[in-house]
């Protein structure tokens, strides 16, 4: 079932970003400390209810899996992410595909050295979209800063070029991933310390600008009592956090195991979920890939849920949303 196209966003989304100076031209940000827990409360998705197709099988620029997306809700453009053909499982090199809400290409970047593209975020400023993706990728493939970029479709970029704004929201993290709330202008940023995977919740203006000095919230990720424990992307929508976990299946063989995990980040508690999922079940391949915000220009609040088909060598994008709220 489809319900109304996507193509027509919010004009509420439109973001209170700066332009990347200040604290970010240093490169580094602020450590998160103990944060307030002080995110306003906010309508969540039902995640028993139905799924709706946005697109199915459409081809990236790459053949590979697509890792993450990412929605500008500013400028209505739609970015996925995917490992690079022929680049290591832990070379962090990625493409960006740009596609419109159709699924018909764009645009591409390559990016050298950055990560495993898990999660992303999308930041429209005017025209322009930013990209905030992780960089630096250490032995695993994973990014361990952020970085913040303009899209040019057609170029490329290393970790050290010098037109990435770099941050490190967590002085002690190992490793940092993101997305953004474009609703909420907020940036949701997920990092590794020794006791496993936290996150913290900044304003989008102030992280833009270098600042992570008051995190709205900041908690260790709960266990997930998941039928696959293989983490797959996350997103957030006002104060819920929510999780994508499980593994490829086919008609061969494999369990239908992707879930939906609905967090409080004021609590850090679990309050829906794990929620099996079938969106996209006659997939010939299906392999749970990503998690994104949008909001339609008539204010509806939609969440999408990412999953890659097709035969090894000619994968496919494949983009389905949720937009019950309660």
């Amino acid at each position: 079932m489809t319900h109304t196209s996507p193509t027509s966003f919010s004009r509420r989304g439109l973001l209170r970003a700066g332009t990347g100076l200040g604290l970010a031209a240093l490169g580094v940000g602020y450590g998160a400390g103990a944060a307030s827990a002080a995110i306003p409360t906010s309508p969540r998705f039902d995640l028993t209810q139905p799924s709706y197709d946005l697109f199915r099988r459409q081809s990236l620029h790459d053949v590979t899996v697509q890792q993450g997306f990412a929605f500008d809700n500013v400028n209505r453009r739609l970015f996925v992410a995917q490992r690079r053909d022929g680049s290591s499982d832990t070379a962090g090199d990625l493409c960006i595909t740009q596609l419109d809400f159709a699924g018909n290409y764009v645009g591409y970047m390559h990016l050298t050295g950055f990560g495993h593209g898990v999660a992303f975020g999308a930041q429209g400023v005017g025209s322009s979209t930013y990209l905030w993706t992780e960089v630096d990728a250490n032995a695993n493939g994973y990014g361990a800063r952020l970085a913040r970029f303009k899209f040019t479709s057609g170029t490329a970029l290393s970790n050290t070029s010098s037109a990435l704004t770099k941050y490190t929201p967590v002085a002690t993290a190992t490793e940092h991933t993101c997305s953004i709330d474009p609703v909420n202008n907020r940036l949701i940023v997920r990092y590794n310390l020794s006791d496993g995977k936290h996150i913290a919740v900044y304003d989008l203006a102030d992280a833009t600008n270098g600042d992570f000095s008051s995190p709205l919230a900041d908690f260790k990720q709960p266990s997930l009592p998941t039928l696959s424990p293989t983490f797959q992307g996350y997103t957030a929508y006002g104060k819920y956090l929510y999780l994508l976990t499980g593994t490829s299946y086919d008609a061969s063989g494999g369990v239908v195991n992707s879930e939906i995990t609905c967090v409080d980040m004021n609590t850090g508690t679990i309050v829906q979920g794990p929620v099996l999922t079938k969106a996209g079940e006659t997939l010939d391949f299906r392999e749970p890939e990503g998690l994104a915000i949008y909001q339609t220009v008539a204010g509806e609040v939609r969440l999408f849920l990412g999953f890659a088909s097709g035969a090894a060598g000619d994968r496919r994008s494949n983009l389905f949303y949720k937009n019950a709220l309660v």
